[in-house]
Parts: C-alpha cells; structure tokens; sequence
C-alpha cells in the first residue's frame, strides 16, 4: 500500500473473521450460551468494533467496571459481566446504574452487597477458586459465601457460577480435570448455571463443557495451545500487522547492526530497515532471525528493535527498495511464531499494539500478504 497518507505501521482487521471464529466456539460448545470475552480493548482489536460484530452472542464479559461502562455509552445493552468485579460501594452503583453484572469473589465484596438497599437488581457470578488461585472463593468458604451471597436483598435472579482454568492449554496437565472436578463436587446438589470453559477448555477439554462458556483470544483466530497456531485448529486470524521498507543499504564483514551491536555482518549484504518497533506494539526482544515477510518472502530480522525501527537481512532479496510492502505478521506468518521468537505469548502482542497504528477494517487476502 503507497497511500502517502497512510501511516507506515498500520493492522488491518478482518471483522468477518471473529464471526467465523464464534461458528468454531458453537461447534465445539453446542449447547452453551456463549459470553465473549471483549476485555483490553478486544484483545487490542478495539472494544466497541468487536462488540459490534458479536452482537449477537448471549452476552459480553470484561475485566473492569470501565469496560462495561464504556460498552452501554456506546449503546450496547447485551448483558455484560465484570470478571474483577466491584472494589467498592461507589463503583457497584455505578455497576447498578449502567446495568452491569459482576463476579463475587471474596467476602469484602459480600460485606458491600449486605450494606445496600437496593432489591432485585445485581445479576451475579459467584466464582469458586478450585486451583487457579487468583479470585474466588476456596471451596472451604464457598457454602457460607453462597449463603451470605442468597440473602443480598440487591442480587437479582439466580445466582450463577464459575470458575477459571489454570493450566488448560496443556492437553496432557491432569489439574484441569482436577480442578474441573473440585468445582463439581462444590456445586453439588446446588441448582444455578455454570460456566468454566475458556477458550483453551472449549477447544480441549470436553468436561468442561457446562451451561456458559467464555471464548477469548481464540475469537480473535489465535490458539490458545503453544504448540498450535489458531489456523492449525480451524480458527481465522483477524489482525494482520504491516509497514513498509524505508531504506535499503549495504553491509560490510565485521559491521554491526542497531543498539549494542547484537548482530555482526558475516559477509557482504544488504540490509532493510523497516518502519516498526515496540513504539508500536512490535516485540522488543525478538530474537534475531525472527521471520519477517518483505514482498511476500521471508527475511531474518537482524540487530536489536528500537522504538520505531526493525532491521532485516535483504540477502535473498536483491530487489527490494524502499517502499515494498512488508508483514509483520497475518494468516500467512502466525503471530503465535512471532511471540515464540520473542519468548512471549500471542496475547501480549495483538494488545500491545499502540495507538500510533492506524486499524483498517478490510477483509484478508489469502493469496497474498499485501493489504
């Protein structure tokens, strides 16, 4: 793309593609009600543009009372739960005043709910930590937390539970069904809808299959498997990262590239730099030889990323000018290879992307890496 207005990092995102990934989530989940998952701005993909295109799934979670605020200002009125839930008693009212269900997850939360007046309006998860040891309560505290919880005059409806997954995305880690298990055998003989599946448990974990389930990143065509990509498992991904080449120039045995030197010329070769960096969501420790695709090929990264900048070895490439198109990363170079080469997982890149990129809503083609 040669748009001088066109900013030189720039996603393009293939909305379509979320509607494709939420088939897979009813094909493997098909009697659960589904709530999307939509925190960190849509996985960086954009809260309400992501909202937008599930409009029609059962309902939204995000992490913060913000997120959900931000969702019914815009319009939104599907239900819409709070995985962190409240902090205070200010911040339930305004949970109460925007329509907004929460996660119950420890007994100073239970002391704010006793405290209010209000009758019949809090929709509730009351979470139960069975290993994840984050937020919820032990299954030691979960009757007297529930019985507490059954009394709030502000809680509206049944209550509902969950739990959440520590280790799903290891097929062969026996603590999901373990944990799968102690939330069972908690709940038993307790009548209330549940929910335990992430993404990694819908797509692995039959068990834990239950009344709701709660898609995430695989929504966005990511895998939540380390040693799959989302397209190896049947998903589409949506967000592809581009730049372009902005010089070209040689390098000589013995040079060295970017800061401190932590690549070395071992021959005569030409080298691009390219408009990205961790200024704009780009890993900063990927490592060198990351892959990189210039016209369509691959090409190593070389050198440290600065902030605005990456440099790659041009060897193979002998034509490439400035200006050629290149991909960081898209359905052609999975960005869970890029976040291996950078020790990091594909969650941390899609929402580190920074506002300086500009976001274009646009259909991938497949048969190229040009957008």
């Amino acid at each position: 793309m040669n748009d001088p207005l066109m900013p030189a990092a720039y996603a393009v995102l293939n909305t379509d593609a979320v509607k494709r990934n939420v088939s897979v989530v009813r094909r493997h989940a098909p009697g659960a009600k589904i709530m999307a998952v939509i925190k960190a701005n849509g996985y960086g993909h954009g809260l309400q543009r992501i909202a937008e295109v599930l409009a029609d799934v059962d309902a939204f979670a995000v992490a913060r009372g913000d997120e959900g605020i931000r969702l019914r200002k815009a319009g939104f009125e599907q239900p819409a739960t709070v995985l962190e839930g409240f902090r205070n008693r200010d911040e339930l009212d305004l949970f109460l005043s925007y329509g907004l269900d929460t996660v119950v997850h420890s007994f100073p939360q239970l002391d704010i709910l006793e405290s209010c007046p209000e009758t019949g309006r809090l929709g509730v998860w009351l979470k139960v930590d069975t290993g994840m040891n984050r937020l919820g309560f032990r299954p030691a505290d979960f009757s007297h937390a529930h019985q507490r919880l059954r009394e709030c005059r502000v809680v509206k409806g049944p209550i509902r539970f969950m739990t959440h997954l520590a280790n799903a995305d290891d097929k062969t880690d026996v603590k999901t069904l373990r944990q799968i298990a102690l939330f069972n055998e908690t709940l038993a003989g307790c009548p209330g809808e549940r929910s335990i599946a992430n993404s990694a448990g819908i797509l692995g974990w039959k068990d834990a299959l239950t009344d709701w389930v709660r898609p995430g990143v695989m929504l966005y065509g990511i895998s939540p498997f380390p040693s799959q990509t989302g397209s190896q498992i049947g998903l589409q991904p949506v967000m592809g990262l581009y730049s372009q080449l902005i010089a070209v120039k040689p390098a000589y045995p013995g040079e060295t590239v970017g800061y401190s030197g932590t690549w070395r010329c071992p021959e005569p070769t030409r080298l691009g730099v390219i408009a990205i960096g961790y200024g704009d969501g780009y890993p900063r420790y990927a490592r060198n030889g990351t892959p990189v695709l210039v016209n369509g090929r691959r090409v190593p990264l070389i050198g440290r990323v600065s902030m605005d900048m990456i440099t790659v070895d041009l060897a193979s490439q002998p034509d490439a000018k400035p200006g050629d198109p290149v991909t960081l990363w898209n359905d052609e170079l999975p960005v869970e290879e890029i976040a291996q080469c950078a020790d990091t997982i594909p969650y941390t890149l899609v929402c580190g992307i920074t506002q300086r990129v500009q976001i274009i809503e646009r259909e991938f083609e497949p048969a190229t890496c040009e957008s």
